[in-house]
């Protein structure tokens, strides 16, 4: 028999470099439509794109260390907490992880075996995974978090970086529009063959909301743009 596959375990990373790739390709390209559309010269253009990749990953990795190191947080305290209540309530921690496989439809007898079995090869372990929730798959990890965020944003970033630098500036709005789309697209396309999730929704998802962003941008730097050259 073949072996199914499973994608849980990206489950930590894929997320914070989809959300750091998108979003890089996404701020940077809004950001210098929108200077682009009340602009006639490439170097503000450039200084905005290269101010937003610098000042968007530094964002993102402190943003992605802090949220999961605050769950990194929680999920330290809940495992102290867990284990001084194994010293000190054993019996009434076997009949917790009892009723919870009680609940999962196993019948008393064999729920309590179950319990007793894992408690005695290792109980914190039982606990944490049965009743926190908590696994080495989807604990938390803040620097892996913070450095795939990181990457993957200048990763993204770097894409209209360099449409501003070739593009033409009379329609520098439109080949970073079409640049962005593409990119975002294919973002869309590779997070979906990573996670084993549905390639069309994960492309029409991105696309439309990159869509609405960038269209906002230039809406702004129209009717703020001075335009001078």
């Amino acid at each position: 028999m073949q072996a199914e596959n499973h994608y849980i375990n990206r489950s930590g990373w894929l997320r914070a470099a989809v959300l750091g790739a998108n979003d890089g390709i996404l701020s940077t390209t809004s950001l210098v439509i929108g200077v682009a559309a009340a602009s006639a010269s490439r170097e503000p253009i450039l200084l905005a794109a290269v101010a937003g990749l610098v000042a968007g990953a530094l964002s993102m990795a402190a943003g992605e260390y802090v949220s999961v190191s605050s769950q990194s947080d929680v999920e330290t305290a809940d495992l102290k907490r867990e284990r001084i209540a194994l010293e000190t309530m054993p019996k009434e921690e076997l009949e917790e992880l009892r009723d919870i496989y009680i609940q999962r439809g196993l019948n008393t007898v064999l729920a309590k075996q179950v319990a007793e079995a894992l408690m005695a090869h290792d109980a914190l372990e039982a606990h944490a995974r049965d009743e926190l929730g908590i696994n080495e798959i989807t604990q938390a990890n803040p620097l892996m978090a913070a450095f795939a965020s990181a990457t993957s944003f200048i990763t993204g970033g770097l894409l209209p970086v360099l449409v501003a630098f070739f593009a033409p500036i009379k329609d520098m709005v439109f080949y970073q529009y079409g640049f962005s789309i593409l990119f975002l697209a294919l973002s869309g396309i590779l997070a979906a063959k990573a996670g084993g999730s549905k390639t069309i929704k994960a492309v029409l998802r991105i696309c439309i909301w990159g869509t609405f962003a960038m269209a906002t941008s230039a809406l702004v730097g129209y009717i703020f743009g001075v335009q001078t050259a």
